[in-house]
């Protein structure tokens, strides 16, 4: 029981990883190494053509560097998606915050939405695989959504509140009279039943088209709810997340997700997500939706095993009765 909820709060970014080597009072490191094995078969139901890939390697590699000092801890998260090319090293984030004792706290560097059922990293997943694209994966760190700036956090016991204000990473955006045009984000947490949490917010991002699809000088709302509830063995966890651009189309998308551990070593994961994605040359909305399968096994305490079996179907757009299918053996080690 003391794995699965640390899971759960690392999939709500509450926890950097489930332990830390302790170097002394002030500084302990983490991190992790991920690999995996993945076959995809990709059918295209325009041609009537159907394509194979397989895929062996190193997905990512992070080390953290998490320190603590009085009322300012910090942390520096150094990862790759591909530890082949050296040239994807990078720091993925890094942050420090002042925590006041009336449960006020300010965090400033660089550092990714709040907003996201499924988190930051392969060590604090259920699946191999995420649940839909780019653009409704909020919680990834690696993906579209992190910026520089600071976060403002308040704990008020069964619930909590935090506001971003951010730019994109190495940029510095303005609007049309020369002023700064910040990210924002508005997030609130409920804890306030037993093995209940709820987290909901918005984020709107500004004049960026790496980041979102608005057009240039426009914005894009994002706003999403997710929740996880834990009964005995049984987590149940969902998300609804809708996009609003502009100069696009409005779009949604969510997930359901079911965990179920069968003992201290042995969990079974089942999720349904479905979301709606823009044609990238006829500008249509596509639905797409997707299933996944995966039991997952700690093989000893800092090494755990995800098999995996996903297929996902596309319908509206140019790629309509397009399906993947896939299945994929993920091996993570932390430390």
């Amino acid at each position: 029981m003391k794995n699965k909820i640390i899971a759960t709060l690392a999939a709500f970014g509450m926890v950097a990883s489930a332990s830390a080597v302790k170097i002394n009072d002030n500084i302990s490191i983490n991190g992790f190494i991920d690999g995996s094995y993945s076959n995809i078969d990709q059918t295209d139901s325009d041609a009537g053509t159907s394509t194979e890939e397989s895929n062996t390697g190193i997905d990512e590699v992070e080390l953290n560097f998490l320190v603590n000092a009085g009322n300012v801890s910090g942390e520096l998260h150094i990862d790759t998606e591909d530890a082949d090319d050296d040239v994807n090293l990078d720091i993925e984030q890094v942050h420090f915050t002042y925590s006041f004792e009336n449960g006020v706290s300010v965090q400033v560097g660089r550092f990714g939405t709040a907003l996201g059922f499924e988190r930051e990293d392969p060590a604090g997943l259920y699946t191999f695989s995420r649940a839909y694209d780019a653009e409704f994966d909020l919680g990834n760190v690696d993906g579209t959504y992190i910026g520089e700036g600071l976060r403002l956090a308040y704990n008020a016991g069964d619930f909590s509140f935090s506001l971003g204000l951010t730019n994109g990473v190495g940029e510095v955006e303005e609007d049309a009279n020369n002023e700064n045009d910040y990210d924002t984000e508005v997030v609130i947490g409920y804890t306030g039943i037993d093995n209940l949490t709820v987290n909901a917010g918005v984020l709107t991002v500004n004049n960026n088209d790496e980041k979102a699809p608005a057009v240039d000088g426009g914005t894009t709302d994002i706003y999403s709810v997710n929740a996880a509830y834990t009964l005995n063995k049984l987590l149940l966890g969902g998300e609804y997340t809708s996009i609003e651009a502009d100069g696009s189309q409005d779009r949604s998308g969510y997930l359901l997700l079911a965990n179920y551990a069968v003992n201290d070593k042995l969990g079974v994961t089942l999720r349904y997500s479905e979301w709606e994605s823009l044609d990238s040359t006829s500008n249509a909305v596509e639905n797409r939706d997707k299933i996944t399968f995966a039991p997952s096994y700690a093989i000893t305490d800092s090494l755990g095993a995800i098999v995996e079996f996903s297929t996902e179907e596309v319908s509206g757009g140019a790629e309509a009765g397009d399906e993947t299918d896939s299945i994929a053996v993920e091996l993570t080690y932390t430390f």
